[in-house]
């Protein structure tokens, strides 16, 4: 259940982000160093056309389904949950790797909810280790 409020709160930061990228915000809450327009003006804002945001969104999404899936007695054992658990935390955390190289060493601009939005899939991706010991540890019967 901590995956899955980890990822509520994701589902809320880049919802929050594609709402502005969209135009249905003026400003974003970023404080005074423009950082965050900086970010979200930049070319990387997109990927494959659509925007980080929108993948964040769904990806955060995903993660609050399946973490909510696990939480279910009829899915407790398994293994397509943790694993599936395992593959878009893993994925959100490399995908943040990513984005914080290209805010630190190309953009030169740091975006404080881009920041908040890495640390949280710092923390499901932290969250969902457990889920590995139970790939390996047999169902008991």
């Amino acid at each position: 259940m901590v995956v899955a409020a980890v990822a509520l709160i994701g589902v809320f930061v880049a919802a929050y982000l594609l709402l502005y990228k969209l135009g249905a915000l003026g400003t974003l809450a970023c404080g005074v160093d423009g950082g965050c327009e900086v970010v979200q003006a930049s070319r990387y804002a997109y990927l494959l056309g659509v925007p980080v945001a929108a993948w964040g969104v769904l990806g955060y999404v995903l993660i609050l389904g399946l973490a909510l899936a696990g939480a279910q007695p009829r899915f407790a054992d398994r293994t397509w949950v943790s694993v599936g658990l395992l593959a878009l935390t893993g994925a959100a955390l490399a995908f943040t790797v990513y984005l914080t190289f290209l805010e630190a060493f190309v953009i030169h601009a740091w975006c404080r909810w881009c920041i908040v939005s890495g640390v949280l899939a710092v923390l499901v991706f932290a969250f969902s280790i457990p889920e590995a010991r139970r790939l390996r540890t047999p169902p008991s019967a």
